[in-house]
């Protein structure tokens, strides 16, 4: 049973298109404080650990994002805040960023 076909895979499409969806209609409607600051925490939690899982798995980066639906600016506000919440600095994420790249 491929990925895409597993009851799994399909569980996940179907909350991420209600996640996006949900998302949507609050961005549009201008309702970000509908959403509660916690709910927002976990679900990017776990996703940002099903992505590095993922890719340490697969031994590739997926696309984080989609460069036509996102900002410069709100990627780098989200990136910033990760990197607060953890204390890493500039410097260690330079150390990160060369990781698996050749010389």
């Amino acid at each position: 049973m491929s990925a895409a076909s597993s009851p799994l895979a399909a569980e996940f499409q179907g909350l991420a298109r209600s996640i996006v969806e949900v998302a949507g209609r609050a961005l549009a409607a201008g309702d970000t404080q509908e959403i509660a600051s916690s709910d927002l925490e976990r679900a990017m939690t776990v996703i940002v650990k099903l992505y590095a899982a993922k890719a340490e798995r697969e031994g590739r980066l997926p696309v984080p994002c989609s460069a036509n639906e996102v900002t410069p600016t709100e990627v780098v506000l989200v990136v910033s805040e990760m990197l607060r919440a953890l204390d890493i600095s500039l410097f260690d994420l330079a150390m990160w960023y060369r990781r698996g790249q050749t010389q």
